[in-house]
């Protein structure tokens, strides 16, 4: 497999690592395709519990490589693939921020520093977000003519509110770390040198968890974010039931009753 994106096992944590460090983690095509195709492969394998996405080197995902897209926009005045093409290969790309938001786990994205345009977008799919002290981020593509992708405009709205989300969008301002957590685009900062180690503790703690019960508050979450409430009600009420089948509520429930703590085995 490409070694633009590199994959690292820690029990039952995986951690994605976007690996341009030259330029800054940009989205290249070959990066694109890989890092559909790792995540699409966590989401599917019942031995991983937790997924932790980062970058190589002093970027998170500095967004879109300009230097291909304008070397494609010259291909593309001299008769290159169609419009409609085009937008299948990248709706096919954008899977993997659906993935990250969507999988019947937790995922989390490591922000290292500058996380900008769609990179921007991959963090803000994942479920929890830690930043260094040293992270920036931009929607950024209002700055080179774009209007967004892999999900970005969808998922800041949700996060921020309409408003700031577009403000955010047509400015296309640098924030730092502080004003992210602020805004609440990130649920901690932590110091630059401590970043994986915090955040490998989170995702540790969180494969350890009640992984079939994270799995269907997921659900819940992403039901309940196109669906009435009174529709929703009944998706809980649905996940509830058969959670309360599952060998780790029946473990967990007498873990209560007998004051230790529980043991998840995802059954």
């Amino acid at each position: 497999m490409s070694d633009v994106v590199l994959t690292a096992t820690d029990g039952a944590v995986l951690t994605i690592t976007l690996n341009r460090p030259e330029s800054l983690n940009a989205m290249n095509p070959e990066l694109l395709d890989t890092l559909a195709e790792v995540t699409r492969r966590a989401a599917d394998d019942p031995a991983i519990r937790c997924v932790v996405i980062t970058g190589a080197g002093r970027a998170f995902c500095a967004g879109g490589d300009v230097k291909a897209m304008a070397e494609g926009n010259q291909q593309a005045g001299s008769g290159g693939s169609s419009l409609v093409s085009r937008a299948d290969v990248l709706r096919q790309q954008e899977e993997v921020s659906r993935l990250l938001h969507e999988m019947p786990k937790p995922t989390i994205a490591a922000i290292n520093g500058v996380a900008a345009g769609a990179g921007l977008s991959v963090a803000l799919a994942a479920d929890l977000r830690i930043a260094s002290d040293q992270a920036r981020f931009t929607t950024a593509f209002a700055r080179v003519g774009f209007s967004g992708d892999f999900g970005g405009t969808w998922l800041l709205q949700r996060l921020v509110g309409p408003m700031r989300a577009r403000e955010l969008y047509f400015l296309s301002e640098i924030i730092d770390a502080a004003r992210a957590l602020e805004l609440g685009l990130v649920s901690r900062v932590v110091p630059h040198d401590q970043l994986m180690d915090e955040t490998m503790a989170l995702a540790r703690r969180l494969a350890a968890g009640p992984t079939l019960a994270y799995a269907r508050m997921k659900d819940n979450f992403v039901f309940g974010e196109t669906n009435t409430f009174a529709d929703t009600l009944t998706r809980e009420a649905e996940n509830m039931v058969a959670s309360a089948r599952t060998e780790d509520h029946r473990n967990a429930a007498l873990a209560f009753v007998e004051k230790r703590e529980p043991v998840f085995h995802g059954r």
